[in-house]
């Protein structure tokens, strides 16, 4: 029965992607005969999951979209993740008291924005465990008892925005929209959308202006009244690698970059490091390489004094010199200081 139970779960597994499957990759995935998948899947369909098939050369096996479905079929650790994924969501954009999402201090609802991200993830972590099987409810409900979060301050994005820009870039439709800069100007904006993007606590549009024939990167939190018009475009390459490549090179510009090699293992440099956009590499256990961009001699100093480890600085020059000489400032008003 066992056994039976794990080819269930892997066959529900395969087919919850949407994919079409040939019964003969679909067996050879589960590592069974095309007459243990048939009757596997009739097993499931008698389950209530309707799965679709097509038989014949070029037939498939397909989960059917679009209908009711049992209870979602989530391993432990899936489960988990979703539930962990959730409440982190539900405390960022000012959902939660720094406790669990499902609670506020007086006991009532948290205060999150009416139609906001951070509310639907409160929402769904509050009712998450009555679409999972029996077995795992036990495990939400002591998640949910044994969990609090700390509430990350950012802008709030509403759903439906997010919505409508992911059905815009899936359709290739032109999408118009008010937007506001970072001085509060309001213009109003026609855009052909390629990538949402998820930085930092932020959520961002990658766009190719209509208007201003440039692309352009937008802060979904500032835009209002998002429209899909129905015009189509035809897809553009992308101007970077991937659209949060091009984010950060925006974001960098004006900056230097600065490489160390910090004695230290990677973890302690994650944790000081954890506020700056960098790349961090670990080269062994007592070893890590840092690659950031700054526009502060001054904030790099403060953060390896902090970091309390022995590190050498690759570049740039101008940062090193800065940093020598407030090292022999340092040196000179400690020199006649005694040292007990």
């Amino acid at each position: 029965m066992a056994d039976v139970t794990e080819r269930m779960l892997n066959l529900l597994s395969n087919l919850q992607t949407g994919r079409a499957f040939a019964g003969e990759e679909l067996a050879g995935r589960l590592g069974v005969s095309p007459r243990t998948l048939r009757r596997d899947v009739e097993r499931l369909r008698g389950y209530g999951y309707p799965v679709n098939t097509q038989p014949g050369p070029g037939g498939y096996y397909r989960l059917a979209a679009g209908r009711t479905m049992p209870p979602l079929v989530l391993d432990d650790d899936e489960a988990l993740a979703a539930l962990l994924g959730l409440a982190a969501l539900a405390a960022s954009g000012g959902a939660g008291w720094g406790r669990a999402p499902s609670s506020a201090p007086d006991g009532g609802a948290s205060p999150a924005a009416e139609g906001g991200l951070d509310e639907a993830a409160t929402r769904a972590y509050g009712k998450l465990d009555l679409f999972l099987p029996v077995r795992l409810r036990p495990r939400a409900t002591a998640i949910r008892a044994g969990l609090e979060t700390g509430r990350q301050a950012a802008p709030r994005v509403a759903t439906d925005h997010l919505a409508t820009l992911a059905d815009a870039i899936a359709a290739r439709d032109v999408v118009t929209f008010d937007y506001a800069d970072a001085r509060g100007k309001s213009s109003r904006r026609r855009v052909e959308p390629y990538r949402q993007i998820h930085q930092m606590l932020r959520w961002y549009l990658l766009a190719w202006d209509t208007d201003r024939a440039d692309w352009r990167v937008f802060r979904v939190d500032r835009l209002t009244g998002p429209r899909r018009t129905g015009r189509r475009f035809d897809p553009r390459p992308l101007p970077a690698g991937s659209a949060v490549e091009y984010l950060r090179r925006g974001m960098n510009l004006g900056k230097q970059r600065v490489e160390l090699e910090i004695r230290a293992a990677v973890g302690p440099v994650v944790d000081a490091l954890k506020h700056q956009e960098a790349e961090i590499t670990a080269v062994d256990d007592r070893l890590t390489r840092v690659v950031l961009w700054l526009d502060s001699w001054e904030w790099l100093v403060l953060n390896l004094a902090f970091l309390d480890a022995d590190f050498a600085l690759v570049g740039p020059p101008e940062f090193i010199r800065s940093c020598r000489a407030f090292a022999e400032r340092v040196l000179t008003a400690t020199a006649e200081m005694p040292l007990s």
